[in-house]
């Protein structure tokens, strides 16, 4: 008999995956990549200036820095700097599933697909925080885990 899969919360924030989104291109609807524009040495911050480019059509904009905003709605998910809506959602009948690159649906994946999940330790500061403690609780219930794994495989077929 196997042992039943688990999930510890590694304790990921949104701002961990925020560095590289995959957003839908405003030229031509293909797939564009928002980044951080290379500075000089420094690390890559939330508030760096942003770049978004698309290979299929090579539009290149970059935005200013200082500013982004979390996609806090419902509805189609949009990226934190430019807008745009992203790349990798999909919708189901319970609401909008949504990723800002591919290791953030990992993530999700992960989470979703094991029966046995651990949070973050009680005394944590980031407990209540972390992305899977903030998912909606469609997402968390075990009897929509084949749609939500369903609606995952949907979204990273749109990678291939």
């Amino acid at each position: 008999m196997l042992s039943p899969q688990r999930f510890r919360d590694a304790r990921h924030t949104k701002y961990h995956f925020i560095d590289h989104v995959l957003v839908r291109c405003p030229k031509c609807a293909g797939i564009a990549h928002v980044a951080p524009v290379a500075a000089d040495d420094s690390a890559p911050s939330v508030f760096a200036r942003r770049r978004i480019v698309c290979r299929a059509c090579g539009l290149s904009r970059d935005a200013a820095g200082g500013g982004f905003r979390l996609f806090r709605g419902r509805g189609e998910a949009k990226d934190p700097y430019f807008g745009l809506p992203l790349w990798l959602q999909a919708e189901t009948r319970h609401g909008w599933l949504w990723a800002y690159n591919p290791e953030h649906l990992e993530l999700l994946r992960q989470f979703v697909q094991a029966p046995l999940r651990e949070r973050a330790p009680w005394d944590a500061q980031v407990k209540k925080m972390t992305v899977v403690a903030r998912l909606p609780s469609w997402i968390k219930s075990a009897k929509n885990r084949g749609e939500v794994l369903r609606a995952i495989d949907r979204i990273r077929s749109t990678l291939a």
